[in-house]
C-alpha cells in the first residue's frame, strides 16, 4: 500500500493566491472526490501535485510513502507513480497515439518495451475503452472528439499503470454510454496498487466510480470530508448549507457560480481556475 499526502500545502499563480493550505491523503485502493464552487481551486490542486510550473508553492509538502517529492521535477513525479488526467487534452501533430503510449512507457520503466507485449496490452485496454481500431495510427488527439480524448487519458493510465490517478473532470464532454465505460474502466483499476482522486462536479460519474471519501473545497482549501452523503446534500442544497454549517463566506470571484447542476447532466461547459 503507498500514500499521497497533501500537507498545509499553499500556492499561487502570478500574483493570485489559490490553495490556501489544503491537507489531503489518500492511500492506494482508496477513491477520493474532490467537489466544489468554480474557482475554488482543486484543478490547481491538481496542476500542483503534478508539479507544473506554472504555478508557486507558497508553503506545505507533497509526499509519497512520506517521501517529499516538492524538489521533483513533472517527469520524475510520473515516473513516481503520479498520473494526471486534463480537462482538455492537448493535440500533438506527427506523434501517433500509440507512439506516444509507447514513449511515456519506456520512460516510466527506463527500459524499453517488447512491441509484442505493448501491441497486446493497447489492443485491449482500446478494446475496453470501445475505442476505434484505427486510434494506433492517428496522431496524438488530432481530429479527436472531445469524449475521444477523455477516453485516450483514461486509455494512457490504463496502459501506464500509475499508482494514484488524478482525474480532473474526465466526465466533461462525455455522453452517458461514455461516461459508463470510463467509470468502469478507473474502477476496475482501483486496488492496493492503484488510487485515485476524482475532480468533478457531477453526480452521474459518482455513480460509476464510487468514492471512499468526499471532500468539498471552498477558498482554497477542504472544508469538509465525508461520504456519499455529502454528494446528495450538494445535489439538493448546493453549498450554501456549507457556509451556514461552518460559517464561512466564498470569496466574491468564486460566489458567481456556487451551485453546478449535479444529477444527469453531464457535459461541463465551464472553464475553472
Amino acid at each position: 500500500m503507498s500514500t499521497l499526502e497533501v500537507k498545509d500545502l499553499y500556492a499561487r499563480v502570478e500574483e493570485k493566491e489559490i490553495l490556501k493550505g489544503v491537507n489531503l491523503m489518500i492511500k492506494t485502493g482508496e477513491v477520493h472526490a474532490i467537489m466544489g464552487p468554480n474557482g475554488t481551486g482543486k484543478s490547481t490542486l491538481s496542476s500542483v501535485i503534478m508539479g507544473s510550473p506554472n504555478y508557486q508553492v507558497l508553503g506545505g509538502d507533497i509526499l509519497i510513502d512520506n517521501e517529499s517529492i516538492m524538489d521533483k521535477a513533472v517527469d520524475e513525479r510520473a515516473r513516481m507513480g503520479i498520473f494526471l488526467a486534463y480537462q482538455n487534452p492537448q493535440s500533438v501533430s506527427g506523434v501517433t497515439n500509440s507512439d506516444f503510449i509507447r514513449a511515456a512507457m519506456k520512460a516510466k520503466e527506463g527500459k524499453p518495451i517488447s512491441l509484442f507485449n505493448f501491441i497486446k496490452s493497447y489492443d485491449k485496454a482500446t478494446q475496453d475503452l470501445k475505442m476505434p481500431e484505427d486510434l494506433a495510427h492517428r496522431y496524438l488527439n488530432e481530429g479527436f472528439s472531445g469524449g475521444e480524448r477523455k477516453r485516450n487519458e483514461i486509455l494512457q493510465m490504463k496502459m501506464l499503470k500509475p499508482r494514484f490517478a488524478i482525474l480532473d473532470e474526465i466526465d466533461s464532454g462525455l455522453d452517458v454510454d461514455a461516461l459508463r465505460i470510463v467509470g468502469e474502466n478507473v474502477s476496475n483499476m482501483v486496488s492496493d496498487e492503484f488510487g485515485c482522486l476524482l475532480i468533478t462536479h457531477y453526480q452521474r460519474l459518482l455513480d460509476y466510480i464510487k468514492p471512499d471519501f468526499v471532500h468539498i473545497m471552498i477558498n482554497g482549501k477542504i472544508v469538509k470530508t465525508g461520504g456519499k452523503e455529502l454528494i446528495k446534500k450538494i445535489d439538493e442544497f448546493g453549498y450554501d448549507w456549507v457556509k451556514e454549517e461552518l460559517g464561512i463566506e466564498i470569496e466574491k470571484e468564486d460566489a458567481k457560480k456556487t451551485h453546478a447542476i449535479l444529477g444527469s447532466c453531464a457535459v461541463n461547459k465551464d472553464k475553472k481556475i
